[in-house]
């Protein structure tokens, strides 16, 4: 019973609470405390997740620099979500930071994320 009572509540979440995924991120992990650089590529209006990882515990987190064709939020502070802008086509560039302490270091990490918009 227990079990169709939670599949009732699923039901009537919005189908498009499920339907993000996480972007296709290329480049290098890095430790708190360095800055790095990661790139992906989206399709023209389409949305994904973007997961800060970085080993350790994130105690805080931002947007640094918001991208210029296309939007970005916040979801918690590991996740953000990136929406390319309809009709556009080319390069998009945003930043965003991470604070916290990991097993190799601590302190800040500005990352700038490149965005190739298809």
């Amino acid at each position: 019973m227990r079990s169709l009572a939670i599949a009732a509540v699923l039901s009537l979440a919005p189908a498009t609470a499920f339907a993000v995924s996480d972007c296709r991120v290329t480049g290098h992990p890095s430790v708190f405390g360095v800055d790095m650089t990661a790139y992906f590529a989206i399709r023209a209006g389409h949305t994904c997740n973007f997961p800060m990882r970085i080993p350790g515990a994130m105690h805080k987190s931002g947007v640094s620099r918001q991208p210029s064709h296309g939007r970005l939020r916040q979801l918690n502070v590991t996740t953000f979500t990136y929406t390319a802008t309809a009709g556009y086509k080319g390069a998009d560039t945003f930043a965003i930071y991470g604070e916290g302490q990991g097993p190799y270091g601590s302190g800040r990490s500005v990352m700038t994320v490149n965005a190739t918009i298809e």
